[in-house]
C-alpha cells in the first residue's frame, strides 16, 4: 500500500479554528470532507517549509508556525497516511480558496459539527481537550 506523507496546519486566530473542505476527489471516502489544510511534503522539504508553502498554494495566505502538534497515521482503503499537525497563526484572516471548496472560522467546541476526513478526526478530537 502507498504511504503519503502530509502536513496540515491549525491556524487560529482570535480563538477560531480554519478549517477547509475538500473538492469532489476520486476516493468518495474524503471526497468533500472536511481538513485542516495542508500538502504534500516534496523531497528535500522539511516538514515546516511544506506547511508554509502548502498554505500560500491552497489559501494564498501566509502563517507562523508555533509548534508542532500531532502525527497521524491513517490507513484509508488505497493509500496510509503519515500527517504532520501544526499549530500555526496568522496576523490576516483574509484567504483565497484555490482547491477548497469551503471554509469554516470555528470556535474549538464548534469543530464536531463538521463532516472530517478520517484521518483528521484524531486532530478534533485532541483539540477539543486542549487549551488553545
Amino acid at each position: 500500500m502507498k504511504t503519503i506523507e502530509v502536513v496540515a496546519a491549525i491556524i487560529i486566530n482570535e480563538g477560531k479554528i480554519l478549517c477547509v473542505q475538500r473538492n469532489i476527489n476520486k476516493y468518495e471516502y474524503i471526497s468533500k470532507k472536511f481538513e485542516f489544510p495542508g500538502g504534500k511534503i516534496e523531497t528535500g522539504e522539511t516538514k515546516e517549509e511544506t506547511i508554509k508553502r502548502e498554505i500560500k498554494e491552497e489559501l494564498e495566505m501566509e502563517i507562523e508556525i508555533q509548534e508542532e502538534y500531532l502525527t497521524v497515521e491513517h490507513e484509508y482503503p488505497d493509500f496510509r497516511l503519515i500527517m504532520h499537525s501544526f499549530i500555526c497563526t496568522c496576523k490576516d484572516t483574509s484567504l483565497t480558496l484555490t482547491e477548497h471548496i469551503d471554509y469554516r472560522w470555528l470556535l474549538k467546541n464548534e469543530l464536531a459539527i463538521l463532516d472530517w476526513a478520517a484521518a483528521d478526526l484524531p486532530i478534533v478530537e485532541e483539540l477539543l481537550k486542549t487549551k488553545l
